[in-house]
């Protein structure tokens, strides 16, 4: 099965402006793009064919291609990393049998969570597919302290039992009253799967209030009937956590002096 991975990256964050070329400091002490640092990721992954950063923005493509990566120029109207991906496997001679969307401000992301991805869309009835994490109590923690000081954190999966999802929210869900005795709750991993047609007809749908409110990109999908498999991952000790606000840099330098990564 073939598979490209997408890296879509904007400078114009409305959270975070500028985040993809925010320098990240690793275990040697050396500094990289927060977007190097997602493409040095998705270079280890197994089974990805090609690798590509997706961008409207010439400071990134520049930087992107400083580093030796592959750069696809894509639109500014593209809403989100999704629209960016329909944008992308449009201009590929050869359509991929996956795309995976391995996000730009997700640099901490396992290859095995992305194999994983990779493994489950062989399975030709799976339109898109997510990877989902149980959080460890640090997690959740952060999660929690970010929603109680009214930042966004991480996202959160609920899930049917037979793994298709319910939902996708910015919220702790569900809820958690007690971090001595929480609930089960999953964390939301940012890479995603798709098979090009449902790309294509992704672009086409207009956004929803769910993914209005929420700003998840994946609730269009739900929105318009088409079912997200959700594929469990093991952290296998480490740490996964998104930059999505400037105390999140401390929280990912911290997480590669431990785990070496220079």
């Amino acid at each position: 099965m073939s598979a490209v991975v997408f890296i879509p990256a904007r400078y114009a964050s409305s959270r975070y402006p500028g985040k993809p070329l925010v320098a990240l400091t690793g275990a040697t002490g050396e500094k990289k793009t927060l977007i190097q640092r997602a493409w040095e990721a998705a270079q280890t992954v197994k089974g990805a064919d090609a690798v590509y950063v997706l961008t409207d923005d010439d400071r990134i493509a520049e930087a992107a291609r400083g580093f030796g990566a592959e750069v696809l120029m894509t639109s500014s109207e593209a809403r989100n990393g999704t629209e960016r991906c329909a944008e992308g496997v449009a201009q590929l001679a050869s359509p991929p049998e996956t795309v995976i969307n391995l996000q730009g401000d997700a640099p901490l992301t396992p290859p095995w969570f992305v194999e994983a991805l990779i493994e489950r869309m062989r399975d030709p009835a799976v339109e898109m597919a997510t990877p989902v994490l149980r959080t460890d109590r640090e997690t959740l923690v952060h999660f929690v302290t970010d929603r109680q000081q009214g930042r966004v954190g991480g996202t959160t999966a609920v899930m049917r039992g037979d793994g298709s999802a319910l939902y996708f929210s910015k919220e702790v869900l569900p809820y958690v009253g007690d971090l001595e005795s929480p609930p089960e709750v999953w964390h939301h991993v940012g890479v995603y799967g798709y098979r090009p047609e449902a790309l294509r007809r992704y672009a086409g749908w207009a956004e929803g209030p769910l993914e209005k409110a929420e700003g998840l990109e994946q609730l269009r999908f739900l929105e318009n009937g088409v079912p997200v498999t959700c594929v469990p991952v093991e952290a296998r000790g480490r740490v996964f956590w998104e930059l999505n606000n400037p105390v999140d840099v401390a929280r990912i330098e911290s997480v590669l002096q431990k785990e070496g990564i220079a």
